[in-house]
C-alpha cells in the first residue's frame, strides 16, 4: 500500500471540528436564515431527517458558535419540563405558572436577540406542546430552530397556525463520502485507512453518519489487535460491517 492510497487523519488547526460536514452547514445555514430574516417574515426553521444522521451534533455545534440556547427534549418531558429546561440553560429561576415562565422565556429572547434551537422536537408534537412552542415565538419573535425525525413536518401539518410560521424546510442529507473522510479525521487515532476501506466503509452505513462512526471504531480495534498502523480493504477482508441490522440467528448444536 502506498502513502498516497490512505486517508490523512491528522489531527490540525480548526479543521479538527465537525465543522465540515454536509448537516452541520445545512443546519447552520437554516438558523442564520431565521436570524437575519426581515421582521415580517417568520422566524421557525425545521431541520427534520432520519435518525443518525447527525443532526443533533449539528445542533450542538450550532448552538455553539451562534449563541443560541439549546434544549434536547426528552421523551418524559412535560409541557413544564420543557419550560423549566429552557429556563434552566438561560440561568433564570422559574416563576410559579407555566403562564409566567413562558413570559419569562419570551422576554429572555427578546432582550438577548439570542436564537432558541428545540432538539427532538417530536416529543413536543407528541406531548402537543406545539401551540405551547408557537406562544414562545410569538411572544419574542426569535428565532427558532426545529429538530426533528423525518416525518415532522407532516406531523406539524395537524397545527395550521403553526405550520404557516415556519420559514423553511431543511431536509438533513445522507453522510457523504467526504463526510466519511472527515469523520475519520475526526474519530480514528494513529491509524492510516486505505481510500477503498473507507469507501466500503460509506457504502454499508448507508448515509448514516452515527453507523460510519461505528464502523470506524471497529476497524480501528481490529488493526490495534493485529497491531497495525495503516489497513486497507484487503486486510479487512469479509469481516462484517455494522449496518444496524441485527445478526442472523445462530443456531448451536
Amino acid at each position: 500500500m502506498t502513502q498516497n492510497s490512505h486517508y490523512n487523519n491528522q489531527k490540525t488547526g480548526v479543521f479538527a471540528t465537525t465543522a465540515p460536514l454536509t448537516n452541520v452547514s445545512m443546519c447552520s445555514k437554516a438558523l442564520l436564515r431565521a436570524v437575519d430574516r426581515p421582521f415580517h417574515l417568520p422566524g421557525f426553521v425545521c431541520f427534520y431527517g432520519p435518525s443518525g444522521w447527525g443532526k443533533s451534533t449539528a445542533a450542538t455545534y450550532v448552538a455553539n458558535t451562534q449563541n443560541a440556547y439549546y434544549i434536547q427534549c426528552m421523551e418524559t418531558w412535560t409541557r413544564k419540563a420543557v419550560l423549566l429546561a429552557i429556563l434552566q440553560i438561560m440561568g433564570i429561576p422559574p416563576e410559579k405558572t407555566m403562564y409566567e415562565m413562558v413570559e419569562q422565556i419570551c422576554r429572555q429572547l427578546s432582550s438577548s436577540g439570542r436564537p432558541l434551537i428545540v432538539d427532538e422536537f417530536d416529543h413536543i408534537v407528541k406531548r402537543e406542546a406545539v401551540e405551547m412552542i408557537r406562544d414562545i415565538y410569538e411572544g419574542s419573535r426569535a428565532a427558532i430552530l426545529l429538530i426533528g425525525e423525518e416525518l415532522l413536518p407532516d406531523k406539524l401539518k395537524r397545527w395550521e397556525r403553526f405550520h404557516g410560521r415556519v420559514l423553511d424546510w431543511v431536509p438533513a442529507q445522507p453522510a457523504d463520502f467526504d463526510d466519511c473522510q472527515h469523520l475519520a479525521s475526526l474519530y480514528v487515532q494513529d491509524l492510516d485507512i486505505a481510500v477503498d476501506l473507507l469507501q466500503a466503509i460509506h457504502v454499508a452505513s448507508r448515509g448514516s453518519a452515527r453507523r460510519i462512526i461505528v464502523n470506524l471504531s471497529l476497524v480501528q480495534e481490529h488493526a490495534a489487535n493485529l497491531g497495525l498502523d495503516a489497513i486497507d480493504r484487503s486486510e479487512w477482508g469479509n469481516r462484517k460491517f455494522y449496518t444496524g441490522e441485527p445478526p442472523e440467528r445462530r443456531i448451536v448444536r
